[in-house]
């Protein structure tokens, strides 16, 4: 988890900052009441089944893509490393579990809430804060996948296309230190 968090942090602060951003953005709203939480979540619906409907169109999106990435990475004439196949192992992880719950979301945002006399009205408060913090959860979760594929597709452009040295493309070295590892453990 550890060397993950190390290998993405720059992702990782992207969707943060992206999170914090909306968060902050949604409680310059200040205070309101369970009245004014229902009309203002009446408003926000539609966007934030938008925002669903987008991501999990682009989260499948990205799937997809990644096949096509790893066949770019298995073609190479160069022998890519483990931590390759690992980055591009990560986001299709992150990516399925946002491609998830962003489904179960849009799904839960569909349910006509406003529409119900059942629910109290100092409900409305809270289920208005909460679609707001689930859909700034989602939004930096999305940017942490995209940055995260940017990473490793400017590393199979550097690879791949600009056939530059780099530290995921098993050099000499390499071989003779895991062969060396392999001999000692038998």
């Amino acid at each position: 988890m550890k060397k993950f968090l190390l290998n993405n942090r720059r992702a990782i602060y992207g969707g943060l900052i992206t999170f914090m951003i909306i968060v902050v953005g949604v409680f310059l709203l200040g205070n309101i009441s369970g009245y004014e939480a229902k009309n203002l979540l009446n408003a926000s619906l539609s966007g934030i089944n938008m925002l669903c409907n987008t991501i999990v169109l682009a989260s499948a999106t990205i799937l997809a893509l990644l096949l096509t990435l790893l066949g770019i990475s298995s073609g190479t004439e160069s022998q890519l490393k483990d931590g390759h196949y690992i980055e591009v192992l990560n986001i299709a992880k992150i990516d399925t579990i946002l491609f998830i719950v962003t489904l179960v979301m849009f799904q839960l945002f569909n349910i006509p809430i406003t529409e119900s006399n059942e629910v109290p009205t100092n409900w409305f408060r809270i289920i208005y804060w909460s679609t707001l913090l689930v859909s700034s959860m989602l939004s930096g979760a999305m940017v942490v996948v995209i940055l995260m594929l940017y990473n490793t597709v400017t590393n199979i452009i550097m690879i791949v296309g600009l056939k530059q040295d780099h530290e995921l493309i098993y050099k000499e070295e390499d071989v003779q230190e895991e062969k060396t590892k392999e001999s000692a453990k038998d």
